[in-house]
Order: C-alpha cells, then sequence, then structure tokens
C-alpha cells in the first residue's frame, strides 16, 4: 500500500514551524506496512488544497492530510474538501457533545466558533479527537482513502494511535516493512562505501542500503519488505553480522543509539564514574552527556579550561609543559586529562584541546587541529584529529570522538590507539 503525507498551512511554508508530524507518521506508516512515496506541503488557499488532494488521490492507495481544521477564518479546509467530494456540511451531535464538555471543564462559554468545530462534510466518517475539539475525517473515494487530521501534533498523534494505524494494519497484515539502522563512526562516507563494495553488492535484491551521512555518524540503513516479519528480521541480522566482521571498530550502535547514549550505559554498567576537562569543545561533552537521563549516577563534573591560565590553576597543568609544546598538544591534554580525573576522583575522564577556527591556526597547527585524550587509574591514552575549517562541526565531531575513544577502552581495557 502507498501512501502519500500532505501538510497544509502557510506557517510551514515560511518556516514559522518545522514541519515534524510528517517524520512521525512516516515512521508509523512504514511500522505497518504502508510505503510513504510523498510529502507534500502547500498553502491554505481552497484551490492548493482541492488540486492537492486529486492530484495524490489518483497515485496513492492512502493520503493522510494534517492542517487548516481551527476554528478561525484561515482554516479552509473542510469547506474545499466539501467542494472536492461534492458534498455539503453538516453538524456532527456527538463531537458539538464533546466539544460543550471540553469548554464546560474549562469553566469557558461555548462560542459559535467553536461549535463550528462539530461541522464537517456529510460524506466523510467522522473520527473522534480525544484530545482537542477539530475531529478526523475519512473518506473514501473510488476505492482509495484520504483522511483529514488537525495540525497540531499531539492531537494528531491521538487521532492516528487510536483509529487510523489500527484500520490500515488491517489493510496491510500481508505486506511488512523492516528497517534496521546501523551507527558508524569512524570513516568517511566514501571510505566507508569502499571498505562495504563486496558486502553491498552480495546483498539479496529484497534488501536495501542507504547511506545517512551526518556530522556526528554515518548510518546504514537496511530496508526491506516480505510477508514474514519474523524471517526478515534473521536475514537482515545475517547481514548485520556479516557487516561487523568488516568494520567491527567503526559500529557503536543501532536504530536511536548516539554515541553519547552508548558510552552512558557502559558506564552504568561499568559502575564507573566520569569528569571532563574540555578547551576546544567548550562544555560541549558535558552537556551532551547532562542531556542522558539517569546521568547523575556517573557523571560527576567538568572545568571548560579554554585559557592556558585556567588549564594550568584550576587543571594543574605545568605552565612549562604548555610553554614548550603549546596548548594544543598531545603533553597538555593528557596532562588535562589526568588532572580531570584526579580533581573529581572518577575512574576516566576525556580532555579536548585544540584550534576550532576559523581563526587560531599557526604554520605547524592548522584550523581543525584538536587533541583529545582518555585518562584512567592505569594510563591516559590521546589521539591527534584532523578536521576541516567549520568550526560547529569541529567541536561536534571532537566530542564524539572522544566519547568514541572512552568507548574503545570502556569495551577493551587493554585498548590502545594505533
Amino acid at each position: 500500500m502507498n501512501a502519500a503525507l500532505l501538510t497544509i498551512g502557510d506557517e510551514i511554508l515560511i518556516g514559522q514551524i518545522v514541519d515534524t508530524s510528517s517524520a512521525w507518521m512516516a515512521e508509523e506508516l512504514n511500522k505497518i506496512g504502508v510505503n510513504v512515496c510523498q510529502i507534500v506541503s502547500i498553502s491554505d488557499t481552497n484551490d492548493d488544497i482541492k488540486k492537492s488532494v486529486g492530484e495524490l488521490l489518483s497515485k496513492y492507495d492512502v493520503v493522510l492530510a494534517t492542517g487548516g481544521l481551527g476554528p478561525t477564518s484561515d482554516d479552509i479546509t473542510k469547506p474545499a474538501l466539501c467542494e472536492f467530494f461534492g458534498t455539503n456540511m453538516v453538524v456532527h451531535e456527538p463531537t458539538l457533545k464533546h466539544v460543550e464538555g471540553i469548554f464546560t471543564k474549562r469553566g469557558l462559554p461555548l462560542t459559535e466558533l467553536n461549535a463550528k468545530q462539530a461541522e464537517v462534510p456529510a460524506s466523510c466518517e467522522v473520527i473522534h479527537n480525544p484530545t482537542g475539539t477539530a475531529p478526523g475525517m475519512w473518506f473514501n473515494k473510488e476505492g482509495k482513502i484520504f483522511v483529514s487530521m488537525p495540525g497540531v501534533p499531539f492531537e494528531m498523534k491521538a487521532i492516528m494511535g487510536s483509529n487510523i494505524i489500527p484500520r490500515l494494519s488491517k489493510l496491510t497484515a500481508t505486506q511488512q516493512i523492516l528497517h534496521k539502522t546501523i551507527q558508524t563512526f569512524g570513516l568517511p562516507e566514501s571510505f566507508l562505501a569502499q571498505q562495504l563494495s563486496e558486502w553491498e553488492e552480495n546483498l539479496p535484491s529484497h534488501i536495501k542500503l542507504a547511506y545517512l551521512p551526518g556530522p556526528n555518524a554515518i548510518r546504514l540503513r537496511l530496508s526491506t519488505r516480505g510477508n514474514n516479519i519474523n524471517l526478515l528480521k534473521q536475514e537482515v541480522h545475517h547481514q548485520i553480522d556479516a557487516l561487523t566482521k568488516i568494520i567491527p571498530n567503526n559500529i557503536f550502535g543501532f536504530d536511536d543509539d548516539s554515541m553519547v547514549s552508548v558510552v552512558s550505559s557502559l558506564l552504568k554498567q561499568n559502575n564507573a564514574t566520569l569528569a571532563v576537562a574540555e578547551s576546544c569543545t567548550g562544555g560541549s561533552i558535558a552537556h551532551m552527556i547532562t542531556l542522558q537521563p539517569g546521568s547523575s549516577t556517573f557523571f560527576l563534573g567538568g572545568v571548560v579550561a579554554y585559557s592556558n591560565a585556567a588549564k594550568s590553576s584550576l587543571l594543574g597543568v605545568d605552565k612549562k609543559l604548555i610553554d614548550a609544546h603549546g596548548a594544543v598538544s598531545q603533553p597538555v591534554v593528557e596532562a588535562m586529562a589526568q588532572g580531570a580525573r584526579e580533581k573529581f576522583n572518577a575512574n576516566y575522564s576525556i580532555a579536548t584541546s585544540g584550534i576550532a577556527g576559523p581563526t587560531g591556526a599557526t604554520e605547524n597547527k592548522p584550523v581543525g587541529t584538536i587533541w583529545i585524550a582518555v585518562s584512567t587509574p592505569q594510563k591516559t591514552i590521546s589521539q591527534l584529529l584532523s578536521y576541516g575549517d567549520n568550526r560547529n562541526r569541529n567541536i561536534l565531531r571532537s566530542s564524539v570522538a572522544a566519547l568514541n575513544l572512552l568507548r574503545f577502552i570502556l569495551i577493551n581495557p587493554n585498548y590502545s590507539f594505533e
């Protein structure tokens, strides 16, 4: 079953809001075997609504629309749908009672505008909205399905979860879509593709591979479809096992895993504590960690030692070391890591020092030169990174790289960077 998603509202087109609803809907529809082929955003005009609904229904089995169902004059989806489906507006009494109940609970009078929320096209099947006043509407036209829902995300999700998804599931019971995402780090996309070329060529024809690059990971998505979901899972897991043998050090997680969530889990599993000493990353690593639920169980604290004086006074880095090697150097970043671990009495510590850019480069240290280090009670390991000239990307990449270095050590205490 192929589907399209239609968002109605000028606020999306002018960038006032971001369309997160379509991403959520596409993910949920894929879970039940509905293939989303197109996502369209249009303005709140009668002609655009009718034209888009007609074009999408001519190409797809299902069209799910959101937006334009409010009580104000700029919400014209229902009148446009009346014209398109050749029907008239009627009052849906159960919805009217529902709306009245909402305003009674709030101690507010029911205005004429709010009462109009209960007016719907006569040819639709009304879908109850448990969290708002605008109901959903289900239309059937020549074997095609069109559903209109409120644009408010939590209202749309309530209608999708309670009604739309279960109904569409019955229509797609024999077809299943499976996506599995492998999170990788440490290899640029072209290098990764080269290493995986033979594995990719030998993938079964019904398993598709997509590269999804980003600044903090390259995701590999395997997608397949069929009638037996358990068989699909077995086939995909078999391919992942083969992939793991090719790039064992570059796979750090799956699906919604992030580097920081994986490292956080490893620290919890080891009952270990962590401290950070950041210079060029400016607190980015600490911020990532504290976004994780339960980080207080392992994260002791951190120091943003941006100046050389701060490195010496707060972390105990010998000034002579900085004078001899410079702040962006292996000896200094290792001393920062050791100082943070001792300062907080932590099991592990991370340190960063580098030239994030766009200024600050020297003849021997161009922009993007970054040192990271991890200190344990037994040893301190450091790594030199060479990135580009984009400051934000350099900060993000070096933060993730530092967490990745810690990940290696947590998995293998005898790890040594080569």
